[in-house]
């Protein structure tokens, strides 16, 4: 029997959406404001959404139960299985000591804290967002920063924070890719208006976060170097954007930032030397931040020895990404299994689709193309040239298991909870209540994509729910599509700070575990700020001469 999803189930618009946002405000009341931890906030999360899913719009308890299984297994893979392999070289690296050979030679292109977060978790977050996505660039930034000694809070949300800009064009473009082939948008007309939109922030966030990390007066110590990194992103992501196409947006503009700031650095330094590694304001955030080391000269020898792990993985990385190399893996394995008793018995409909539309509920066991498995492989291949025993790995690897074990867990049920909403219809709700803003649309649907992005913790997946009644309700206003499908892109990338399994992440990756909470009050305000500014530029782009004049028709 086919379910079609009912998007006002009260007759009230307003009731219906207060109702569909219940379970995102528990599960954000209870991590921010009520401290429970992380997994026991999602399972609070998951049981009000099923609640709501069956007792409020009518969905099937069968079908309930299914979705959310469905999101639980997506969780593991490939979410949960990035985190893992990511913490697992992380720790091998600890154990091997090359880890804290990486750090000083970190710590000797600058000393200045300041200079080390734009290298690292601006200009190598988003190469690693470029490449991989889903996670990746925040376990691998916020794990390097914590190593050197960073405080937990800022290693954390930093990391947060930095993996913004880069996001709509991560995992070779994906998000928009999606958008384009799922929706119907003209492939490099929507790739050209995200980079129509993005470039500005990529030059904003560079500076907003330092102002975050150590306030103004630090910030404008350091400005020649900030515009710097900025620019050197923001004009290469915009020229591959419109000029060449969306896969490499972010690996080209990531390593001319990278390479523009390091060789800046050789010419310039700052007068003062900023040596706190705790965020301005929150020396006590309750985790133990490590004292500025004397600097250390390794060996040219020992410096490649370290750093060869993280290129094995930065290589591993890029190749598991090539869309011809995941077609060959998952050509030889990657079972697609059914969800039976869900699998096209859910039909959305008008007015956000144009006409009744099946939704498909496959899980795909690709194992071999996920990109854990390469971070996987590079791992033990990097543990090998670490010269670790065959049993010394495999006994790491259940260490990193049992240490992860409770992120896992709240991965899977942050991503039930995710999926469920999107199968009960309840995301559907909030999108509509967005869409009936008017005027004022360009603003709200920006919002949006941000709303998606924090709900399912993906740009790819807001940009699948809410592509479609974008496109819809731009063309019912006059509004070009490809400015409000850009949108929901560019919006959606500022929600990826307060996703819940991100902030799992970047607790993980610098062990501070059961503080998810602590990390969420921190970056809720820089998330919402961020977004709003990309609503009042899009809503510019739609109105205002000569803004009006960037928008791909």
């Amino acid at each position: 029997m086919v379910w079609q999803q009912i998007y006002n189930p009260f007759g009230n618009m307003i009731i219906s959406t207060l109702l569909a946002a219940v379970p995102v405000v528990v599960m954000l009341v209870c991590l921010g404001f009520l401290h429970i931890k992380a997994h026991i906030a999602a399972g609070l999360g998951l049981l009000s959404a099923l609640a709501i899913a069956v007792l409020g719009y009518g969905m099937p308890a069968e079908m309930a139960g299914k979705a959310a299984l469905l999101g639980g297994f997506t969780g593991l893979l490939p979410i949960g299985w990035i985190v893992l392999n990511i913490i697992f070289l992380q720790q091998l690296a600890e154990q091997n000591g090359s880890f804290k050979v990486l750090q000083d030679s970190l710590s000797g292109i600058t000393e200045d804290r300041r200079l080390q977060l734009l290298l690292i978790a601006f200009c190598f977050g988003a190469f690693f967002e470029g490449a991989a996505g889903f996670g990746t660039p925040v376990a691998v930034t916020a794990g390097i920063l914590i190593g050197l000694g960073f405080s937990p809070l800022a290693a954390s949300g930093l990391s947060l924070i930095a993996n913004t800009a880069p996001v709509a064009f991560g995992a070779l473009g994906t998000p928009v890719i999606t958008l384009a082939k799922v929706h119907g948008y003209d492939l490099m007309e929507v790739t050209a208006m995200i980079g129509r939109q993005l470039p500005l922030f990529s030059l904003m966030v560079p500076f907003w976060l330092i102002w975050a990390f150590a306030g103004r007066k630090a910030m404008t110590e350091i400005w020649p170097a900030i515009l710097v990194t900025g620019l050197s992103f923001a004009i290469p992501q915009y020229l591959v954007s419109n000029f060449i196409g969306p896969e490499l947006v972010d690996i080209i503009a990531a390593i001319v930032s990278m390479v523009s700031l390091v060789l800046f650095l050789r010419v310039w330094q700052p007068k003062k030397i900023w040596r706190s590694t705790s965020l301005r304001g929150h020396e006590h955030d309750g985790g133990e931040a490590k004292p500025a080391a004397a600097m250390v000269r390794h060996s040219k020898a020992a410096l490649v020895s370290a750093w060869t792990p993280w290129l094995i993985l930065t290589i591993f990385v890029f190749v598991w990404g090539l869309p011809p190399v995941k077609a060959w893996l998952n050509s030889l394995f990657a079972p697609a299994f059914p969800m039976a008793g869900l699998h096209n018995l859910i039909e959305k409909v008008p007015p956000v689709v144009t006409q009744p539309t099946k939704e498909g509920a496959v899980y795909t066991l690709n194992l071999l193309s996920s990109t854990g498995t390469g971070i996987l492989l590079s791992a033990i291949v990097g543990a090998f040239f670490m010269k670790y025993k065959p049993l010394e790995i495999v006994l790491t690897f259940g260490r990193t298991l049992w240490l992860v074990r409770y992120s896992l867990l709240t991965i899977v049920l942050m991503l039930a909870l995710g999926t469920l909403t999107r199968y009960s219809g309840t995301d559907t709700t909030l999108g509509l209540a967005f869409a009936n803003t008017g005027v004022f649309y360009p603003f709200f649907g920006t919002l949006m994509g941000w709303i998606g992005v924090a709900m399912t913790g993906s740009d790819t997946a807001s940009n699948v729910l809410f592509g479609g009644m974008q496109k819809v309700a731009a063309e019912q206003l006059g509004l070009s599509a490809n400015l409000m499908g850009a949108a929901n892109s560019s919006g959606g990338v500022m929600g990826k700070m307060i996703d819940a399994q991100s902030i799992v992440v970047a607790s993980t990756a610098t062990k501070w575990f059961n503080h998810e909470g602590d990390i969420l009050r921190f970056v809720f305000f820089h998330s919402i700020a961020l977004a709003c500014l990309v609503g009042i530029f899009v809503t510019l782009q739609a109105y205002v001469y000569p803004f009006t004049l960037m928008v791909v028709h």
